[in-house]
């Protein structure tokens, strides 16, 4: 399969550590991460600059990855996000990142930000979160899991057809 250009929307300050490992993966291309100085910079020129930014980055990408953590469905630019790709007809999938690593921890899993979106539905939502024999989360088995799966899971994604 062809190398993906997509957009990825998640929860900046919780995930961003999260997202860099998604990304690390090299099997779809995402629009550039902003650190936290350049996303700052954003915000402070209110909600419209954030706005054009969305619409900027998402512009020419083939789907839109929800990256889905522990705090994701309560962030309104990710429910921004999630419809405005689906009035755009851009094909959504969710997968969830709660299992991976961040600074040496996992997260509990957060609602799905699909049923939060006004309009949306239908959109699949893959979990690679792995567990050991004690059922804790084993994050490096959920690193290899999101690795084999993550564009078969992309290639999944739906869009709206009316």
């Amino acid at each position: 399969m062809a190398t993906k250009t997509v957009f990825y929307s998640f929860h900046y300050e919780r995930d961003v550590n999260r997202v860099q490992l998604v990304r690390n993966i090299n099997a779809l291309e995402g629009q550039p991460l902003l650190n936290a100085q350049e996303w700052e910079a954003v915000r402070r020129r209110g909600p419209q600059a954030i706005v054009d930014w969305i619409d900027k980055e998402m512009l020419y990408k083939r789907a839109v990855v929800v990256l889905i953590g522990q705090e994701t469905a309560s962030r309104e630019w990710v429910i921004y996000e999630i419809e405005k790709a689906w009035k755009d007809r851009k094909p959504l999938v969710g997968v969830r990142i709660h299992g991976l690593s961040s600074f040496g921890s996992a997260d509990r899993p957060g609602a799905n930000p699909f049923d939060k979106a006004s309009g949306v539905s239908g959109i699949p939502v893959f979990d690679p979160t792995s567990t050991d024999r004690r059922g804790d989360i084993d994050t490096k088995a959920t690193y290899a899991n999101l690795v084999n799966n993550l564009e078969g899971w992309v290639a999944q994604a739906k869009v709206r057809l009316l």
